[in-house]
């Protein structure tokens, strides 16, 4: 016999992403986003859904750029505060101490601790219920050298299905 579910719940695991949206020298932030994916290889276009009503969905309106930032699985505590708190309440670089560091293309910081980075332009944006999915052309990705190299291996921040995210949040 077959039962009803939560459609999302067999999505998951999902590999966490850091998206670093606004000016470095203006007050940037981070997000925590599990629906991000990559939707074209020639342009290279990353799709990434954000929360209509977040601090990140209004500095990548505005600024139509954003950074898409891996962390490894060392950053699993970085990555939960920044999925569950506002950047409209705090300076989340400030209170994870994860360090802004200038990209290379785009006004908005990286991530120094993450291990790869792809800068994207905003292309498209799409209203999907109570997200907006950026769809990102990479103007440029790079990432640790001993990790492109293969001379080190890390294990990507994945987390489980997360009830109390789509329970709570924005209702």
């Amino acid at each position: 016999m077959k039962m009803e579910v939560e459609y999302l719940q067999f999505m998951w695991p999902m590999r966490h992403f850091l998206i670093t949206c606004g000016d470095i020298d203006g007050k940037p932030n981070i997000i925590a986003v599990s629906f991000c994916m990559p939707v074209s290889k020639v342009p290279p276009l990353i799709a990434c859904a954000v929360g209509s009503k977040t601090y990140s969905c209004e500095l990548i309106q505005n600024t139509r750029e954003f950074i898409v930032n891996v962390p490894s699985k060392q950053l699993k505590q970085e990555i939960y505060y920044c999925g569950y708190h506002s950047g409209y309440q705090v300076d989340k670089f400030k209170e994870t101490g994860l360090t802004p560091q200038r990209a290379r293309r785009v006004k908005a910081p990286i991530i120094d601790e993450c291990v790869a980075h792809m800068e994207c332009k905003l292309r498209q944006e799409m209203e999907t219920g109570g997200k907006i999915l950026f769809i990102g052309e990479v103007v440029d990705a790079y990432a640790d050298e001993a990790i492109v190299k293969g001379e080190r291996k890390i294990e990507y921040a994945q987390g489980d299905f997360p009830r109390k995210v789509y329970a709570t949040r924005f209702t």
